[in-house]
């Protein structure tokens, strides 16, 4: 059986893509939780998972002992595993488009990155009116998203379609950033955010992720344990 590697579901970004993912096409797996506790090398995570993965970080897929890191290559091995699931949409364009708009999401938006790392548990939108007044870059990045939201084939649909795909799971750490920070977004974008928080397999993410109840210091920009 597959096993994926993830960390804590309130902070992990990556891990949070291919565990919805495999999740919402109902792929089965054993989910392997690596609590984060700090990044460096005598950490108790890096330990746990450079046992794992010699790159040290999660997401990690072991399917009967090969290794597959990097959320995207994941995704992919998935793809190509379960053809019969449809992970990516069926029609050649928007197939395309979801590949562009994944690879985008894997490599751009640093501002967003940076600024307001994702904590589902919290609310930080105070903080998030402040960074949106004081950051040109995160306002662009957001500005960005929008845009690719805004562009989506149905305006009740999904990124490239009537149905979830990996486009779909690359973009859902987002819409927690967005709504833990209170970042302004348009209407159409609003409905896109309400149209993922009906997929079953984003709602069982969040309860997990509000139901940890782990302060880690490292992934707190913004708040102490006293808060």
């Amino acid at each position: 059986m597959l096993e994926l590697f993830i960390g804590d579901k309130n902070y992990s970004t990556w891990s949070m893509r291919p565990w919805l993912v495999i999740q919402h096409f109902n792929i089965p797996f054993k989910e392997r939780l690596i609590p984060f506790d700090h990044f460096d090398m005598d950490s108790q995570f890096k330990q746990s998972i450079l046992k794992i993965n010699p790159t040290g970080k999660v997401p990690a897929l072991v399917d009967d002992g090969f290794l597959i890191w990097d959320s995207l290559a994941i995704c992919e091995y998935l793809a190509e595993k379960f053809p019969e699931k449809q992970l990516w949409p069926q029609e050649i364009k928007q197939r395309a488009r979801a590949r562009s708009m994944s690879a985008e999401m894997h490599s751009s938006f640093t501002a967003l990155r940076s600024t307001c790392g994702m904590n589902i548990d919290a609310d930080l939108k105070d903080i998030g009116l402040k960074l949106w007044q004081d950051h040109p870059a995160l306002q662009q990045d957001v500005h960005r998203i929008v845009q690719l939201w805004s562009e989506r084939p149905q305006l009740d649909g999904f990124l490239c379609g009537e149905h979830f795909s990996i486009v779909d799971a690359f973009y859902a750490p987002v819409v927690m950033r967005f709504m833990t920070y209170g970042i302004p977004v348009t209407d159409n974008s609003e409905r896109y955010i309400q149209k993922m928080l009906t997929v079953p397999a984003v709602q069982q993410w969040i309860a997990e992720a509000q139901a940890e109840f782990r302060f880690v210091a490292c992934e707190e920009q913004y708040r102490t344990l006293s808060d």
